[in-house]
């Protein structure tokens, strides 16, 4: 998937103009790295499903931009207060909160303009509107950061955890990918695999994550380490263990391995993906 982040990081960087100080923070958030992994993911499912990947730049560029928004909202003081993201100093740092907030709200709405601009046909763009801002609303990444918030200093169960987290994590991770389905017109079994894929993968990211917060170092993440347990927040790791997360994150990449499989050859590379995803270090 390497051939996919120059043409990714060249689109993301001519994104965003102005020379305000609220354009500058944007740029530094949407252009500080990343893994990008869900454009990434709305490219591939767009080829997988027989369309061009190059046409949906604009649909991959506002799903990262979404994510981004999510981020610097995520590590504001009011949040979870984190002064480190991707190994740089978190936006409301660098520019101050007010700032920070603000191009926050710009990534989020120019996410949608950019999706606007793409060369596939308006009904299309039009669903992904539809796709993109129910999975980033209320009933869906913010619906599980809300669930977050409230799951901190108290004990939740295990079925709990994965609602927040198939809220909070999934549900951008599945819109990337429907993205992908949507601009090439995909199939009702082919969407319903990528959205068996998405699940999968998210689900199995999220617990990584937990993972990686309890054995990881600040330096590797490029984010502080051990926040869960500063914040006092049920993860899978405090719920099942070390050993038992490591399993459950290997079960959700084994399903969305077998949910890849309905796209055959075409589908070798998001099963390379998730095998790696389950076995990052960061």
């Amino acid at each position: 998937m390497k051939r996919y982040l120059p043409q990714i990081e060249e689109y993301l960087r001519s994104a965003v103009s102005g020379t305000d100080v609220v354009s500058e923070a944007m740029r530094y958030s949407l252009e500080g790295g990343g893994k990008r992994i869900r454009p990434c993911l709305v490219l591939e499912f767009c080829r997988v499903c027989g369309g061009e990947p190059a046409t949906t730049l604009p649909f991959a560029a506002a799903v990262e931009m979404v994510h981004t928004y999510s981020l610097i909202h995520d590590d504001l003081p009011c949040m979870d207060d984190d002064a480190l993201r991707r190994g740089k100093p978190s936006c409301h740092v660098q520019y101050g909160e007010a700032n920070a907030l603000l191009a926050g709200d710009g990534l989020l709405t120019l996410a949608f303009e950019t999706l606007a601009k793409a060369s596939v046909p308006a009904n299309r763009i039009a669903e992904a509107c539809a796709v993109l801002a129910a999975a980033a609303g209320h009933r869906g990444m913010i619906g599980g950061q809300t669930m977050d918030l409230q799951n901190e200093d108290r004990a939740v169960s295990l079925e709990t955890l994965r609602q927040t987290d198939a809220l909070k994590t999934v549900e951008l991770i599945r819109a990337a990918c429907m993205l992908g389905c949507i601009a090439a017109g995909a199939s009702p079994q082919q969407r319903e695999a990528a959205a068996d894929y998405a699940y999968g993968l998210g689900m199995a990211f999220q617990i990584v994550d937990d993972i990686l917060d309890v054995t990881g170092d600040t330096a590797t993440l490029g984010k502080p380490a051990g926040s869960d347990e500063t914040q006092h927040k049920s993860t899978y790791v405090t719920l099942c263990g070390l050993d038992g997360a490591r399993r459950d994150a290997r079960a959700f990449t084994d399903a969305a391995i077998r949910a890849a499989d309905a796209f055959g050859e075409a589908g070798e590379t998001l099963r390379t993906l998730a095998a790696s995803l389950c076995n990052r270090n960061k």
